[in-house]
């Protein structure tokens, strides 16, 4: 009998063995509430979907003139490794010759693998920089907006409130969770580079013990973990802002803010106190005017606003927020109401941006680091946002705003895609499939026929985690872990590493790309620079074949001293905030002085481009799904047995059902100007009236490929979602809400074959 083996994912660590044909899951035995999300696994070792032979689309293959327009709809011929690597050299080689560096763009996203050397998005960039630089892109689709503000206002994201509130902060010490967005819990079950414990139930339980108050800002009920006693205001979605200046409002007419926090710790109060109090523009913001945008009654706005004042309160903004229209505010706004409150750098008070949006966030640093490969240096300067891919390629050498730039869009011939599903993450899905007939050639290394891979000229095989070995480790995560292959590759999928090593072979680059190292050889050389700061630490330090042997090793932690957000508390001068002021920017000149109309130098309200009306009167939430990461494993065992039909589920309120004769359990159709999908009704009261919600993730399936206006026939909420940046600051996704109609569906249901086995060319 086989013994189970080490392995680790974004949604959790465990054990794994491979026996009789079957993959059998052991969540680690340390974790105290384990992802369901490790039920997808087992199926990457037989589903029909996988990728198993390189495969390039007929019409590039022939050379037809004008074959591009033929992406997403041609038929695909299966071919063998030598023919298919020398296809990518020679394709590389030309363009790279012909146009240089700026014509290529490589694409990735970092959640293809949770091992730090058989990372996606390392592989990539690293073999892209050796032939001589790429188009890149910066931010994410998740926190596009927060990335850009957050810097000007805080100092670099990820570090001043993500490093300084704790879950033991907050089970401890918080009185009032105030959670802008929510807080659900499926979030907090992923994180890049792996989870060994998920705590955030057992810390929130800890803190509801001791009388902690929750109140979840979402127009879903269930954005917060069950158990737990969480008062709901189901506001009109996107509107938090104007309740964030509502609360505001509050404080300052009633006293309740902290004036001698704001001198000493800000900048720029009293330009946006004269717009808070209508001074600048004659209409203060108190809880009568936010009441009618938001829909959340007055006297509940007061007593909230009272509430924040007299607990140790803690202000959260949820990644949901900034995905919208003008998605920097309430990020921004956030802030400064936990700045009114004076509760920065507080033991479990202040704010933090998107705390449980990943598992690891809201722990403690590590006090050493991770193995991290080399990705070189990119000679090319050039870059997009990342949600602006579809602009770049439709609208070559167009100018942009970004961050007080005016950029220009590159003129791009080649995509190199590894590591990413942009007919997942990428919205208004129809514009998508026409900007992916701009480019002359696209490249994917991919481990299932999923929709990106359906629109790419050649389509390389890739192995998944599980078919390989690499070492798991993440940021705030105290567990190692020797990933050991727990399968042999499916089919003659390869990884990446040795894909772009063939490839570099033949374009003179093997050595430079790999420097003469295996993936065994890698890993070694990776751990060293841990296992060096260990023992120099004193901490233990075995070297790599004992590790490995061993299976995981414990790392240290930073104690929980606050983080910098206490250091600035106790003292501003000796620990400024690396922004202009040394403080926090309630007011940015530096943003003013952009001159931007969408994102002025200080939060305030800007209506959503798109309301709910007569045509499209229902809002539309497209969250994070609960039965995989993003795209991921869609024919995962867990993630098909949410669907209905085979189609995803979509919640709405029985009372916007029965306005339009839908039941539980009916096949509907969503609809916009920009596209349609079917999805299965099922019936919520958990759902605010006048919204629905439909989970990104199913993979995009058009009912009829050769249509304009294709409709997906699987549930991908993105084929209705707006490709609108947040604003000219950020240039974000707004991805979250969107407006539709819903009807039932009376036509014949076409089947969904998208998860099916691929057939090929003869």
């Amino acid at each position: 009998m086989n013994a189970f083996k080490p392995h680790s994912s974004h949604w959790g660590a465990f054990s794994g063995r491979y026996e009789g044909g079957k993959l059998e899951i052991l969540p680690h035995p340390g974790d105290p509430d384990p992802s369901p999300l490790l039920g997808n696994l087992p199926a990457v070792a037989d589903s029909p979907a996988r990728v198993r032979q390189p495969a390039v689309r007929r019409g590039w293959l022939e050379g037809k003139p004008g074959n591009a327009d033929m992406r997403g709809m041609d038929e695909y011929v299966e071919i063998g490794w030598p023919q298919a690597l020398d296809l990518v050299a020679k394709e590389l080689g030309r363009v790279y010759g012909e146009y240089g560096a700026k014509a290529v763009f490589g694409g990735s996203y970092g959640w293809s693998s949770a091992g730090r050397f058989h990372h996606a998005q390392s592989q990539i960039h690293r073999f892209l920089n050796v032939l001589g630089g790429y188009v890149r892109s910066v931010n994410t689709y998740s926190s596009g907006a927060a990335s850009v503000i957050i810097p000007h206002v805080l100092g670099p994201y990820d570090t001043f409130d993500r490093k300084s509130v704790t879950w033991d902060a907050i089970e401890r010490s918080t009185g009032l969770v105030m959670a802008f967005g929510g807080m659900a819990i499926k979030n907090a079950d992923v994180h890049g580079g792996g989870i060994s414990k998920h705590v955030v139930r057992q810390k929130l339980s800890g803190a509801a013990a001791r009388g902690a108050r929750f109140i979840s800002v979402s127009p879903l009920k269930d954005d917060f973990p069950h158990g737990l006693e969480v008062e709901w205001l189901p506001m009109t979605p996107g509107t938090d802002v104007a309740l964030m200046l509502g609360l505001a409002h509050v404080l300052v007419t009633e006293g309740l803010h902290d004036r001698g926090f704001l001198d000493r710790y800000t900048v720029g109060y009293d330009h946006f106190e004269n717009y808070l109090l209508g001074r600048s523009d004659g209409q203060p913001k108190d809880a009568e005017w936010a009441a009618k945008i938001c829909s959340i009654e007055a006297g509940t706005i007061r007593e909230i606003a009272r509430a924040m004042a007299r607990s140790r309160t803690l202000i959260t903004v949820s990644h949901s927020l900034q995905r919208a229209d003008y998605g920097e505010q309430p990020v921004w706004m956030g802030i400064v109401l936990a700045s009114m409150l004076g509760q920065m750098g507080l033991d479990g008070g202040g704010y933090s941006y998107s705390l449980g949006a990943l598992g690891n966030i809201g722990k403690s640093q590590l006090a050493a680091p991770l193995p991290t490969l080399s990705q070189f240096r990119n000679a090319v300067a050039d870059f997009i946002p990342v949600a602006r891919i579809a602009d770049m390629l439709l609208n070559p050498g167009a100018g942009f705003h970004y961050n007080g730039q005016l950029l220009h869009y590159p003129d791009i011939r080649l995509v190199y895609w590894v590591g990413g599903n942009p007919f997942h993450h990428h919205q208004d899905l129809n514009r998508l499939r026409t900007a992916f007939r701009r480019p002359e050639t696209i490249i994917v290394h991919e481990t299932a026929w999923t929709s990106t891979a359906r629109h790419a000229d050649i389509v390389l095989p890739a192995t998944t985690t599980l078919e390989r070995d690499d070492i798991g480790a993440a940021d705030r995560d105290d567990l190692m872990i020797a990933m050991k292959k727990l399968i042999e590759p499916v089919g003659e999928a390869r990884d990446d590493y040795d894909i772009f090593s063939e490839i570099a072979r033949r374009l003179g680059q093997f050595e430079s790309f790999t420097e003469n190292r295996t993936s065994r050889e890698w890993l070694s050389y990776l751990f060293e620079t841990t296992r060096a700061a260990l023992d120099a630490g004193g901490y233990d330090a075995p070297d790599f074949e004992a590790f490995w042997q061993r299976g995981e090793l414990r790392l240290p932690l930073k104690p929980d001293e606050g983080g910098p957000a206490r250091a600035f508390r106790d003292d501003p001068s000796a620990s400024p905030l690396p922004t202009p002021s040394g403080r926090i920017e309630i007011f940015s000149k530096t943003i003013d002085d952009f001159g931007y109309d969408d994102c002025a130098g200080h939060p305030r309200w800007y209506p959503a481009r798109i309301e709910a009306n007569h045509v499209y009167p229902l809002h539309l939430v497209c969250n994070q799904p609960h039965q995989r990461l993003h795209s991921q494993l869609d024919y995962g065992a867990f993630s098909r047995s949410t669907k209905i039909s085979g189609r995803e589920p979509v919640r709405i309120n029985p009372a916007d059902a029965q306005a339009r004769g839908i039941a539980d359990g009916d096949i509907v159709r969503l609809f916009n100007e920009r596209g349609s999908c079917l999805a299965a009704a099922v019936l919520s009261a958990d759902v605010r009236q006048g919204v629905m919600q439909l989970a990104t993730g199913a993979w995009f399936e058009p009912h009829e490929a050769s249509a304009e206006n294709a409709m997906c026939i699987h549930g991908n909420p993105n084929i209705l979602t707006r490709d609108i940046g947040t604003s000219k600051l950020a240039q974000g996704c707004t991805g979250q809400i969107t407006t539709v109609e819903a009807e039932r569906y009376a036509g014949e249901l076409p089947p969904v074959r998208i998860l099916d086995r691929m057939t090929f060319a003869q």
